[in-house]
């Protein structure tokens, strides 16, 4: 591609919605005068101090405001830590979407389940393509990764190329025979990078990341000293996985049961697509499946990092209708935990031991079943020096990992000024070849709720925590208009905070400091403003609770006026 662009005096701008001091929900953009190309949208799962949330995804509130100067959105490739964000996006922001024929196959399924897909303008790329999207043109090369037709864009601006990697190892022996273009991207070097933004999953890991080829080695091996049925459990998107338990199972007899939902719904796509290959007659329904010979079926099912409702945990809890494991059945964990699953991820281990299962578990490096997409230390040098770039910002990842992504660069010779460390909306500014991070644009989460989107905030969350740890007091009075008398009540209703029938004491003793309350603002006429009644019931029966249990129930007094 021509790189030779007309060098105007607007500043090229990079930063990060999404990706930095985190895993998941990746969202980059790079911007230039009044263009805005948008990188990956991605998702990530709340933690136990979000209660009730189902999803985060980034803040675009920047976008919003220049929506007039968004041009597209660019998928690097199809895991959801970069497409889990984009039906709940494009609802707010439409934007064109360029990706690869598999990754467009996988955002389709999203897009059509939420009633997006006849409004939102699909674009396929590869390798080859080239896109002008205003005053920036696009490049691309290929990379592989745990999912194929991974791409990793190279963005021509008047003030110079900047490189975007996607997630990338360099396999030398893909299963899918998608090698990595190292040539092009030598080539996308030697022609001058001004910034390069690299991923650092695996920055604090030395060495090389192994190939996938030897985890499909290990899986038929598995296979076939199975004596019964296996259970096979991994990510749904790692079709290169999902391959190699087709060909095991193949190779040894078996027929292939699909459970768990994400897993059902990316099989087709891949096998429409091309990148799986089965033969036929092989999938079988769950009712067929339990009259075959328990030494001729494979399940291949979701639920490796413990998901409560995914379709192995409910097989470990014999709680799944149409399947159960039975004793001498193998179960194999064919990926490693993500780190905060690992409790999940033992409680299941637990009760498929007390079902008698033979177990295949732990890290990838030690059972032989995984190998991480994401390359190494020695990768991300390699990536370094192919590119050779005059500004380097390490992204997708936790601080530890950009930290030590930095180190590596500067291994190589990239000058520790010319390093950004960045958090989600610090903007990286460059003008005339000078780089500057000296602004910030909002940039946070953005909470999904059933059909809601952003709207549970800081309050609605507080009260969540609130009512989880210590319960909500109820305390309903009825009040005279005319004489403001107590007519009704005080009725106590007690959730999650004491068992009233065991605390008819406590509760006694509340009631009467309700009625001492209503009295006593009776005396002062301030009875007549509820918002004072409520206040200071709250305040009064707070405190006297606190003494009483070292408890903090919401108190919701409700007040009935006849």
């Amino acid at each position: 591609m021509e790189t030779s662009v007309e060098k105007t005096e607007n500043a090229l701008s990079i930063f990060a919605l999404g990706g930095v001091h985190e895993i998941g929900k990746n969202m980059y953009v790079v911007q230039y005068a009044d263009d805005i190309v948008v990188i990956d949208c991605g998702s990530k799962f709340p933690d136990e101090s979000l209660p009730g949330i189902d999803l985060i995804i980034p803040d675009i509130g920047y976008l919003l405001e220049n929506r007039d100067k968004v041009r597209a959105l660019v998928v690097t490739h199809g895991h959801e830590d970069h497409i889990g964000g984009i039906p709940y996006v494009l609802q707010r922001l439409n934007m064109p979407i360029y990706g690869s024929r598999l990754t467009l196959g996988l955002i389709k399924g999203k897009l059509k389940e939420n009633g997006l897909l006849g409004q939102t303008q699909l674009i396929e790329i590869h390798s080859e393509t080239e896109v002008e999207l205003g005053a920036i043109r696009l490049g691309f090369f290929r990379t592989n990764h745990s999912i194929p037709d991974c791409l990793g864009i190279v963005f021509y601006t008047p003030e110079g190329t900047v490189v975007h990697t996607g997630d990338f190892k360099f396999d030398l022996t893909p299963v899918n025979n998608q090698f990595p273009d190292i040539h092009k991207m030598a080539r996308i070097g030697e022609q001058g990078v001004l910034a390069l933004l690299s991923e650092s999953t695996n920055a604090e890991r030395p060495g090389f990341t192994p190939s996938e080829r030897l985890v499909g080695e290990h899986i038929e091996e598995a296979f076939k000293k199975a004596r019964n049925r296996v259970f096979i459990s991994t990510f749904a998107s790692n079709v290169h996985r999902l391959q190699q338990v087709i060909d095991a199972a193949a190779a040894t007899g078996r027929k292939l049961l699909l459970l768990g939902r994400s897993m059902v719904n990316v099989v087709p796509i891949a096998l429409e697509f091309g990148h799986l290959t089965m033969p036929e007659g092989m999938l079988v329904e769950a009712k067929e499946a339990n009259e075959l010979p328990r030494e001729r079926l494979a399940v291949l099912c979701t639920g490796s990092q413990g998901e409560p409702m995914a379709a192995l945990s409910r097989l470990a809890s014999s709680t799944y209708r149409q399947l159960e494991i039975l004793p001498d059945d193998t179960v194999i964990f064919a990926a490693t935990p993500i780190p905060g699953n690992e409790r999940n991820v033992a409680g299941i281990v637990d009760n498929l031991f007390l079902l008698g299962a033979n177990v295949i578990y732990g890290s990838g490096t030690v059972t032989g079943m995984h190998v991480s997409g994401h390359g190494s230390q020695e990768e991300l040098k390699l990536m370094l020096t192919l590119m050779k770039p005059q500004y380097f910002i390490p992204i997708h990842g936790e601080y530890r990992m950009l930290y030590q992504h930095r180190s590596l660069a500067e291994s190589v010779g990239v000058a520790r000024e010319n390093i950004f460390l960045l958090r989600n909306g610090d903007v990286v500014d460059i003008r005339n070849n000078m780089a500057v991070n000296s602004r910030k644009v909002p940039a946070g989460n953005t909470l999904v709720d059933g059909w809601g989107i952003g709207d549970v905030g800081n309050v609605v969350l507080r009260d969540r925590r609130h009512l989880a740890e210590d319960g909500i007091l109820v305390v309903v009075v009825t009040l005279s208009r005319n004489e403001g008398t107590i007519l009704t009540g005080p009725d106590l209703i007690s959730r999650g905070f004491v068992y009233v029938r065991e605390s008819e004491g406590l509760m006694e003793e509340i009631n009467r400091l309700v009625v001492l309350t209503v009295k006593e603002l009776q005396e002062s006429g301030e009875l007549v403003k509820w918002s004072i009644l409520k206040h200071r019931l709250k305040e009064t029966i707070g405190k006297f609770l606190y003494m009483q249990t070292k408890r903090r129930p919401m108190i919701l007094p409700i007040i009935i006026e006849v």
